[in-house]
């Protein structure tokens, strides 16, 4: 783990991270496991060593590809999960035993980090049917501001996030062939979001990693390219912002890419 005046950021594909920061190890919406319902990875899963003893998860919203019950329980039961409100009761009723419920503007000090849940444009359920639940962003506060977007539309408020970030984890697609703006980034959404937000750096997420079961070869290119369209908007939009596109397993280490 990084010394505590490091903030490291690993990319463990679609939107699960590992975040380093202050002697603290925060990991995001963790999909761990070869498949989870009707998706399947088309990267090995990433070797435990990566995000091994986290001090806490968030969860940005109960779709599938951001809650998988069966990697959670991979991190740990007693782990602190910090949720939308409305999904601790489905976690405890599974055995997890440290549950955080949140909303909007509220935040979780984990060992001197502060996490913020923030608002996100997105309709989450609890599947395979389920009521509408919650979805949410986290701005995670230490020596560094970093945000992570969980899975949201563009929303003109998102401009009450430039508070000095240092890097914003963005998502820029989803797992299919289509991404729909009511609920999803695109490139070019998101692009717009980093030129609101001012970043000094942005890392693309939610790509490349989930494909339904059976559908591995519908459209791959969907898979590849919205990193590096996004990238390339960026810096036509926001280019006081550098974009970094991170390969799964890839890190960075966010006091070179700021000092670059």
């Amino acid at each position: 783990m990084p010394t505590p005046a490091d903030a490291h950021v690993t990319f463990l594909g679609h939107s699960t991270l590992i975040v380093d920061m202050d002697d603290v190890r925060i990991l995001t919406d963790p999909i761990l496991r070869p498949r989870v319902g009707p998706l399947v990875r088309l990267p090995a899963p990433i070797d435990e060593a990566a995000w091994a003893a986290p001090d806490a998860v968030v969860i940005s919203h109960s779709h599938w590809d951001h809650l998988d019950y069966g990697s959670l329980r991979m991190v740990g039961t007693g782990t602190t999960m910090i949720v939308p409100a409305g999904l601790g009761k489905a976690l405890r009723s599974r055995g997890f035993s440290d549950v955080v419920e949140v909303l909007a503007g509220e935040d979780v000090e984990v060992g001197g980090v502060r996490i913020e849940a923030t608002h996100a444009e997105h309709h989450g359920f609890g599947p395979p049917v389920g009521s509408t639940d919650r979805s949410l962003g986290f701005l995670i506060e230490g020596t560094r501001r970093i945000y992570f977007a969980g899975d949201t539309a563009f929303f003109e408020a998102m401009a009450e996030l430039d508070v000095g970030l240092d890097l914003a984890l963005m998502p820029v697609w989803g797992w299919g062939p289509t991404a729909s703006p009511d609920d999803h980034l695109d490139p070019h959404g998101a692009a717009r979001a980093v030129a609101l937000i001012k970043p000094r750096v942005t890392v693309p997420i939610h790509w490349g990693t989930l494909h339904p079961l059976g559908f591995r070869w519908l459209r791959p290119t969907t898979r590849i390219d919205p990193p590096h369209q996004f990238a390339q908007l960026v810096r036509r939009y926001a280019p006081e912002t550098t974009p970094r596109v991170l390969p799964v397993g890839g890190s960075l280490d966010l006091a070179e890419a700021v000092r670059a």
